[in-house]
């Protein structure tokens, strides 16, 4: 068991990938605070990135499918899908660990200054398929 993130950090939470940026952003903008009293921590509707949370902690995320795919240089879920994220305080150790548990390999770590100054990332597919990030900054 991974130890040492911050209690108050995310554990895990959604990233839908969507090709409709401009609508799906205004759907969730709209409604996410009135239904639950999220807030809009971070993007906007020219996007490609958009993020929600509920108090202190991420509820939802939004990002244009092609800019992942871009970003990471793998082919995402086919439309509906959603990427798995999850903080961890070492990128490098939670991918090998989870290679030694079976995901496939998607995009070994690397550092993603473009997403922020110490953003490091990684990304598996599980036995299903499913894309997860892992991450640390």
């Amino acid at each position: 068991m991974m130890t040492g993130c911050d209690a108050r950090m995310d554990a895990l939470h959604p990233r839908l990938l969507v090709d409709r940026f401009p609508e799906s952003f205004r759907f969730y903008d709209a409604l996410l605070p009135e239904l639950l009293g999220a807030t809009r921590t971070r993007g906007s509707v020219e996007g490609p990135y958009a993020s929600w949370d509920l108090g202190t902690e991420g509820l939802i995320t939004l990002f244009d499918r092609a800019s992942m795919a871009t970003a990471i240089k793998v082919a995402c879920p086919a439309p509906g899908g959603a990427l798995l994220v999850s903080r961890v305080a070492d990128v490098d150790e939670a991918y090998a660990r989870c290679l030694a548990h079976g995901a496939a390999v998607a995009s070994p770590p690397i550092n993603q200054p473009a997403w922020g100054p110490t953003m490091r990332t990684a990304h598996v597919r599980d036995p299903e398929g499913n894309l997860w990030e892992l991450q640390s900054y």
